[in-house]
């Protein structure tokens, strides 16, 4: 379903009236004038608040490391949500994918099913969601690995958690400091330290001799 009227940011606005039992994960895409990055949880949406440098830079560091190592079966991207039900579409910060669930530019949601790795770098707004909500959710729906991402002094940390199919809950596999190593789900290698660094240009052609 769609809102009643494009509401404007004035005095006359009005936040969308959710209908009986809560909006519904197809409703992302209908409703006019969500704030970016909108999530629906339990059929309520949830705002975020601006960003701070660290959660972008995280971001921005594991996405390209992801992207770098991922085999070519997979593929990594970056705030896109997951249609996990009815009545849940979370938006991770960093996804790794089965490469096969793109259908195109228009997509904007991915089946659980297709998803390998949920990642969530926690933010002061975020921390139940992201330390409870969350992992329970991805865990219910399959996704075989969730990170979470803390600050620790500027620097991130990893913590690692597996699927355990039989309980249907995420056991912790590893807290990683300064450096990310995992055989699984495929060979990963992260230098956590370089969240502050740039990367580097080609180098310059040198000039020909006279």
């Amino acid at each position: 379903m769609s809102a009643a009227r494009d509401y404007g940011l004035d005095d006359d606005y009005q936040w969308a009236r959710p209908p009986e039992g809560g909006w519904t994960a197809d409703d992302l895409d209908e409703l006019p004038n969500l704030p970016p990055h909108t999530e629906l949880i339990d059929g309520s949406l949830v705002f975020v608040s601006p960003q701070t440098n660290f959660h972008s830079r995280a971001i921005r560091l594991l996405d390209n490391s992801l992207l770098d190592q991922v085999p070519d079966e997979l593929d990594v991207i970056r705030e896109m949500t997951i249609k996990l039900n009815k009545r849940n579409r979370p938006e991770p910060d960093v996804l790794v994918f089965r490469a096969g669930a793109d259908t195109g530019p228009k997509q904007t949601w991915y089946r659980p099913e297709d998803v390998v790795i949920a990642i969530e770098v926690v933010s002061e707004d975020s921390e139940d969601r992201d330390r409870e909500v969350k992992p329970r959710k991805y865990a219910q729906a399959g996704i075989p690995y969730y990170w979470r991402v803390e600050e620790n002094e500027g620097l991130p940390v990893v913590y690692v958690f597996e699927l355990d199919t039989a309980t249907q809950a995420y056991g912790l596999t590893g807290i990683f400091h300064d450096k990310l190593t995992l055989s699984a789900p495929f060979p990963i290698d992260i230098d956590l330290t370089a969240i502050n660094r740039r990367r580097r240009g080609p180098e310059p052609t040198p000039e020909p001799q006279a």
